[in-house]
């Protein structure tokens, strides 16, 4: 059975995703909800799997890190067919 989200659920999608640190009584504020029923939408999501996890972003260069590259690999099919060969 699909997850059924209104318009209240899309509003807390929204805010969080711009910051997944408000505060469950921000959050209420934010969506025009007191926080008792927030909380329990927020924990709904969670357990129905739309809110997968909670992750932190970083600024790299406050980490030093100045270079982001991107690498593409493209393998031959003789070399997938040995890779194959070897895993069974």
């Amino acid at each position: 059975m699909e997850f059924q989200l209104d318009l209240v659920d899309l509003k807390i999608l929204q805010a969080l995703q711009q910051d997944a640190g408000l505060s469950n009584v921000a959050l209420a504020e934010r969506i025009a909800l007191s926080p008792s029923p927030t909380l329990a939408r927020v924990k709904r999501l969670e357990q129905a799997g739309v809110i997968e996890r909670v992750v932190a972003l970083v600024h790299p260069p406050a980490l030093g890190l100045k270079l982001n590259v991107f690498v593409r690999v493209a393998l031959e099919k003789a070399f997938e067919q040995n890779v194959r060969r070897r895993a069974n």
